[in-house]
């Protein structure tokens, strides 16, 4: 007997409808009005009517359209009512012009056009007058299309704060009066380190979480995949897009070995790696090898660098078969583009594996006393773990117990504690 469709049913398809076509009707609208503030608005504006019209009147060949057209006839009302009308109207020219009329709104737009207006929400969001914070919040929300209270939830904050953060974003962009735009020479490749990074922390979040009682948190490893992807088809000439999309896809592939069935950690060295996506880990190389294409010269990015050390890691068949030497040079390289006391730390575990745990430990402790590192549950982890391996158990006991006291996520200290007891 087929069950009887619920009476939500409408509205949730309208809403699902919506979230998909958020991010670009947003951007499309906050052209018009040089705001996104007054876009989101306009945009939900637009998803009510839906909500009014579509159970009515049917659902249109072409939702998105139809949603992005409404929204667009409401923000050049808004624009017409307001005293400045006359300047607006200049300056937006042809563009408000020819606007599709209401009689017509079924008919898709451009989607170049839709493509540009969502590379310049991208960098608007992602604007290095907010804080980082600020920026991810603002991120997720306007292209990630998330609630505030999934927000809240994805970073164990009150959603109120989330919501806050929002507000002072958009509110802090219209007094900055930052432009709706895509920025050019070197602006532009200093924004798109802004960019490039606010994705970078989201998937972080979501592949080892800082806080809570998990250890991963999927959706917003796929939010930044998601986002990561999109920005590679807008700027298929940039090597570092590439290579953040390469890297998240081959660090995404691990994700279903990297928890027990418990939910507890598994290191990187008990992973079965049969459980490792192939098809994201194809997905990565390519978008490597796509990083590699458009090199322009002057030796290669961060993130093209940390996907190649990716890359060694999803070619090898066991821990043992690893490249650990590759890794090590690659990691120099890496330290020497952009220094940071975090990346000597993984160089240090490279290199413990290429030329043994004692060349590690003598890099571990020359960051001991670093200002940093002080509070980083890592740093003691990895230093544990090459006593142990020089046969020290004792110090690395209270290597591990302190680590354990540092982290703040529940799975990671228990870890932290069995290690600890191992070396008892």
């Amino acid at each position: 007997m087929t069950p009887e469709p619920s009476a939500d049913a409408p509205a949730h398809a309208i809403e699902t409808v919506f979230r998909i076509e958020s991010p670009r009707i947003i951007a499309g609208v906050a052209r018009i009005v040089r705001d996104v503030g007054i876009a989101e608005d306009l945009a939900q504006d637009a998803l009510v009517a839906a909500l009014e019209q579509w159970p009515r009147e049917g659902v249109p060949g072409n939702p998105g359209a139809w949603l992005m057209a409404t929204a667009k006839h409401r923000a050049i009302d808004l624009v017409r009512r307001r005293e400045r009308y006359a300047r607006k109207l200049v300056e937006m020219g042809r563009d408000l012009e020819t606007s599709a009329p209401h009689g017509h709104i079924d008919e898709p737009a451009d989607p170049d056009d839709i493509d540009d207006d969502l590379l310049r929400l991208v960098f608007t969001a992602c604007h290095p007058v907010l804080s980082a914070e600020a920026r991810i919040a603002l991120t997720l929300r306007l292209l990630g299309g998330l609630t505030t209270l999934e927000i809240a939830r994805a970073y164990l904050v009150p959603e109120a704060t989330v919501a806050q953060r929002i507000v002072r974003a958009k509110r802090t962009l219209a007094v900055k009066a930052v432009a709706f735009e895509v920025p050019y020479g070197p602006e532009r490749e200093a924004r798109l380190g802004s960019v490039l990074e606010v994705i970078y922390l989201i998937f972080n979040e979501g592949y080892a979480a800082t806080a809570g009682d998990d250890l991963l948190r999927p959706a917003l490893c796929e939010d930044a995949l998601r986002l990561a992807r999109v920005l590679a088809e807008l700027m298929p000439k940039e090597p570092e897009v590439h290579g953040l999309a390469a890297l998240l896809e081959i660090q995404a592939s691990r994700s279903a070995a990297r928890t027990g069935p418990s939910g507890e950690p598994v290191l990187l060295k008990d992973q079965q790696r049969s459980r490792w996506n192939r098809l994201l880990i194809r997905r990565g190389f390519a978008a490597l090898a796509r990083a590699e294409a458009v090199s322009t010269g002057g030796g290669p990015g961060p993130y093209v660098l940390q996907a190649a050390i990716a890359a060694c890691h999803a070619h090898a068949y066991s821990y043992e078969e690893t490249d650990w030497a590759r890794i090590a040079t690659l990691y120099g390289l890496l330290a020497a583009r952009t220094p940071s006391p975090v990346v000597e730390l993984n160089r240090a575990v490279a290199v413990s594996m290429a030329e043994g745990p004692g060349a590690g430990l003598a890099i571990v402790d020359a960051l001991v006393d670093e200002p940093a590192l002080r509070g980083y549950y890592l740093l003691p982890s990895v230093r544990g773990d090459l006593l142990v391996r020089l046969g020290r158990v004792g110090e690395a006991r209270g290597e591990f117990e302190r680590a354990a006291s540092l982290t703040r996520n529940e799975r990671e200290r228990g870890l932290l504690l069995g290690r600890a007891e191992e070396c008892r």
